[in-house]
């Protein structure tokens, strides 16, 4: 399951994840807690032992600045955000994290419930709880990667969980969304393993929102999931003990992403090249679909998928020993700021992301793996290949009582499974991918 891993509760030794009961991940780490200040990396490592970012370092580091002084900032454009139940302080919250980090509102921010009324928010129930969260993240960090793109919040209400549970609603209003021509770019921070599913059937029947999104040319991201080469069963405690993957991220409808771990300093230089996600805390997903044989934007890289849809497309930040600053006022006595990773984090940054190339292009990109794999022959297209780590997940421990390790795969030079086609210089890969 993709998780938007709060470090508050990581580093006290529970995942919180939106849509998974909360699991144990390690044990006998201090805990972060509440922050009524954004830390540094500098306090982060020196109080937390992990690193942490701030919008300006991934400005920084992921060259969005070249970009934003030629005024491609996402203007014209619409990111819509699908999240089970959404947050009911998402306005102010975005607010005051744009007042910390001098970022100005976005033009707009519209919240809709195309699948249904919103039950009411009750911060005493985890699973919103965890929503609200990963909506909050997924707003702000969307907002950082293209600051003057409008967001359209999609709340759905019931809560995605393992197999269908969920999904009709998610499609009913991703549909809804399409057919009124309200968003360029759908992100969806989250994911089912598919052996979760009844039946193959089952999860081919969710598929309708994908193919309206690609006739009107409106695309459509999904998180490669934070449990490595792994995912959730079914109960949502435990872990698959052999490889799997999760969907919508395989869908080859869907630009999957996957996480890199980014080493950087208080002004966001780079410290060292990228790596695979993988910490104490979770890492990036990635392998081969079981639902889907391999797509034709797949070919030229057959021999590292062979006859199947591979995973993920492209990385970008996620690693929680990495983990991104963000501000909530949801929950009674936790206001303030907080730690995130997951590829719940990479997926939004990257949806900031297509909505730059869109607006560079003067019209919506739709279905991106054509063109994003195409880019493998071009010189100067931005993509930065990731060489190094692997997103073998454990040991973890399964309700059963035995300890597992699910071996997972190695980044190499060019696309693998484990980072994609690699991670982005914003300033090439943009224009590249609009064709410029």
């Amino acid at each position: 399951m993709v998780v938007a891993v709060t470090a508050a509760t990581l580093l006290s030794g529970v995942a919180a994840a939106p849509a998974v009961a909360a699991v144990p991940l390690l044990q006998n780490v201090p805990s972060v807690g509440t922050l009524t200040t954004p830390p540094t990396t500098s306090e982060c490592l020196a109080n937390f032992g992990i690193h942490c970012y701030q919008p300006a370092q991934f400005v920084k580091a992921y060259d969005l600045a070249p970009l934003f002084a030629h005024g491609i900032t996402g203007r014209g454009e619409t990111i819509a955000i699908v999240d089970s139940f959404g947050s009911p302080t998402i306005a102010n919250d975005l607010h005051v994290f744009d007042q910390t980090f001098g970022l100005a509102d976005p033009p707009s921010l519209k919240i809709v419930a195309p699948a249904g009324p919103i039950p009411a928010f009750d911060p005493n129930n985890s699973d919103m709880v965890g929503w609200a969260e990963e909506t909050t993240l997924d707003v702000e960090w969307s907002h950082v990667f293209a600051p003057q793109a409008n967001i359209l919040l999609v709340e759905t209400p019931v809560s995605e969980t393992e197999g269908v549970t969920g999904f009709p609603e998610i499609v009913k209003a991703e549909n809804y969304v399409i057919n009124h021509n309200m968003a360029d770019v759908i992100s969806q921070s989250f994911g089912a393993t598919e052996e979760t599913f009844p039946s193959v059937g089952s999860l081919l029947a969710l598929r309708s929102a994908f193919f309206n999104a690609a006739a009107h040319h409106v695309t459509v991201l999904g998180a490669s999931g934070d449990a490595g080469a792994t995912d959730y069963q079914l109960n949502l405690s435990d872990l698959y003990t052999h490889r799997v993957n999760s969907w919508p991220s395989s869908d080859p409808l869907v630009t999957s992403v996957g996480g890199t771990m980014l080493t950087l300093d208080d002004a966001g230089n780079r410290l060292a090249p990228d790596v695979v996600w993988n910490d104490p805390y979770g890492a990036g997903g990635g392998g081969v679909s079981s639902v889907f044989s391999r797509p034709g934007f797949q070919n030229d890289v057959r021999r590292v998928v062979g006859s199947k849809r591979g995973t993920p497309d492209i990385s970008l930040s996620a690693a929680v020993d990495g983990a991104v600053v963000f501000y909530f006022s949801f929950e009674p006595g936790i206001v303030g700021y907080h730690l995130v990773g997951g590829t719940s984090e990479a997926t939004p940054e990257f949806a900031g992301i297509v909505a730059l190339a869109d607006q560079m292009a003067h019209h919506r990109l739709g279905l991106l793996n054509p063109r994003l794999y195409s880019l493998l022959g071009e010189h100067g297209n931005g993509i930065v290949d990731v060489t190094m780590g692997n997103n073998t997940f454990g040991p973890f421990q399964n309700s059963d009582g035995n300890t597992y390790t699910v071996v997972g795969f190695n980044a190499t030079r060019g696309y693998d499974l484990a980072s994609g086609l690699g991670t982005i210089d914003a300033a090439r890969f943009v224009p590249a991918l609009a064709g410029h």
